[in-house]
């Protein structure tokens, strides 16, 4: 298996990689299956499928507390997990590491807590126009539970982040930015460095949405000196249902629990609850063990494959697709900052972009349409949703060349 050694020239092994799939060898509507919407949730290599069996036949126990075998041994693999997150986010300690369900739950958690304990009246909330639902609807709501404001950073015609005009919205009444590493429409990676340091010039605090950024690139949050960061285990190419928070650590310790319950307290009496120490003051009642264990696989096969490599060759398989979408005529990109990852958006001129999804699906090829939970965005390019085709490295330049062929064949077919 690949998963055992460091690759590196990606490209010259490309098809060991893609036999760790098992999903890559089916079928669909009796076509070979052309995957390319990674950006929604990314498939799993055998050593994730097999972490999760042996979780289930062979250690299944709750973790934490338990005197016997099982629950210690599952309790120091699920703990173990945990630091290797912290490791691969270059986290300074294991318990700024928090597990969630997910992104979502994430966000959630962080504009829960924080809304209510930092966010006042007439204070100001500040993310960005390319922001993912998941990142507008909980602030949004702490904004109009508390009466504050959401203020947004407009971004250009190219799907970037106007930086002049983040600067002139960070005010003292900002309390909070939170912004997305890379957007899931347009693939835009936002100078996050930058964003950070301006903010903190200002003393507020920033989280970073990693969803889209953690399966394509290097992050290293020490060095970013981010707040707060997360991401979701699935498009990691680990399960569904995990995911993690990183916080600095006076953070979390400055801030009350999220859900309490079993798991959270050091004693509880009928007077008083003395919590727990991090991480576990934010990890309420028995977790996502098997998708704990499986996130950690997810990585370890990652940083098997390396990284670097992946980065190097998604670019390449970027740069292949809007080349030859390019040349197609009526399609328009929508979405072409000068960095980016393998996400492409475009529109037909005068298709809908669900008829080409299903003409396309027709054809063995899995692409995403729709609006793809950024309703603003699209009002800010006056579309009604894009067709995202969005690469990992598992994929190929000829799947794009297939690609581009039935794409052309649904065009005409639909004109």
């Amino acid at each position: 298996m690949i998963a055992s050694k460091t690759i590196n020239k990606i490209e010259l092994d490309i098809n060991n990689i893609r036999l760790d799939f098992p999903i890559l060898s089916k079928k669909i509507n009796g076509k070979q299956l052309i995957y390319f919407d990674n950006g929604s949730t990314a498939q799993k290599p055998k050593r994730v499928i097999k972490a999760i069996a042996e979780y289930y036949e062979n250690q299944n126990s709750n973790i934490h507390r338990g005197v016997h075998s099982l629950s210690q041994e599952i309790t120091v693999a699920y703990e173990n997990a945990r630091i290797n997150v912290q490791k691969h986010l270059n986290a300074k300690h294991a318990h700024e590491i928090i597990f969630t369900k997910g992104t979502t739950d994430a966000i959630n958690l962080v504009a829960s807590i924080f809304g209510k304990n930092r966010i006042s009246r007439g204070d100001e909330v500040l993310i960005s126009a390319m922001e993912h639902h998941s990142n507008i609807l909980p602030w949004q709501q702490i904004c109009l539970e508390k009466g504050a404001v959401l203020k947004v950073i407009p971004i250009n015609d190219d799907g970037e982040l106007i930086m002049s005009e983040y600067k002139k919205l960070l005010t003292e009444k900002t309390k909070i930015v939170s912004v997305s590493h890379v957007s899931n429409t347009l693939g835009t990676i936002n100078p996050v460095e930058e964003i950070i340091k301006l903010a903190h010039e200002k003393n507020i605090p920033v989280l970073i949405d990693g969803a889209q950024a953690i399966a394509h690139k290097s992050v290293d949050v020490t060095l970013m000196d981010c707040d707060f960061y997360c991401f979701s285990g699935h498009k990691l190419f680990g399960p569904t249902g995990i995911g993690v928070l990183y916080a600095k650590e006076a953070l979390l310790n400055s801030l009350p629990p999220y859900q309490v319950g079993g798991g959270t307290i050091k004693t509880v009496t009928f007077e008083k609850t003395v919590f727990a120490d991090l991480p576990f003051k934010f990890e309420a009642g028995t977790p996502h063990i098997e998708g704990a264990i499986g996130l950690a696989a997810a990585i370890d096969y990652v940083n098997a494959v390396g990284l670097n490599n992946i980065t190097n060759y998604e670019e390449g398989l970027l740069a292949h697709a809007s080349f030859e979408l390019e040349k197609i005529e009526g399609v328009k990109i929508i979405g072409k900052a000068k960095h980016k990852a393998s996400v492409i958006s475009f529109i037909v001129e005068g298709l809908h972009t669900l008829d080409i999804g299903i003409i396309l699906d027709q054809q063995g090829i899995a692409v995403r349409t729709g609006h793809h939970c950024t309703q603003p965005l699209m009002a800010r390019f006056a579309i009604d949703g894009t067709v995202r085709v969005s690469f990992a490295f598992y994929n190929t330049k000829e799947e794009i060349d297939f690609f581009i062929k039935g794409l052309i064949k649904a065009i005409q077919m639909l004109k």
